[in-house]
């Protein structure tokens, strides 16, 4: 049974770090390419990085560039997005996701068919 489990999120202060795992199962990584995506408050969700099948990254937020890196562990089947220099403006809930497709593309929700339960990051002093 395909499922993706996120974890990892909390608070943390402005200028922190914090590493965010998608545990994925039912499927392997090297068959698809994985997003992470976040919800800010009172906004609509958006594409922060992608991971191919092969494991190239594709960045789908400018906000992200620089700070954040997507990773993943094919022995864990696991996705990782690490996160340094967290502004407030980073706080929401992050979405793992698996895409329909092994190669990135476009942040369309709708070629990112299987998502996880989210998990809530809050920056904040």
């Amino acid at each position: 049974q395909l499922q993706l489990v996120e974890s990892g999120g909390g608070l943390v202060q402005p200028g922190g770090s914090l590493r965010l795992s998608c545990a994925a199962s039912g499927f392997t990584l090297d068959e698809y390419a994985m997003g992470w995506f976040r919800q800010a408050p009172g906004k609509e969700r958006e594409g922060v990085l992608c991971i191919s099948a092969s494991g190239s990254s594709t960045n789908y937020a400018n906000s992200a560039k620089g700070r954040f890196t997507i990773s993943r562990d094919t022995a864990k089947n696991t996705v990782y997005l690490q996160m340094n220099s967290l502004k407030p403006e980073d706080t929401g809930v992050y979405y793992c996701a698996r895409r329909l497709y092994s190669l990135c593309g476009l942040p369309r929700e709708a070629d990112f068919g299987s998502w996880g339960q989210g998990t809530r990051v809050t920056v904040s002093s």
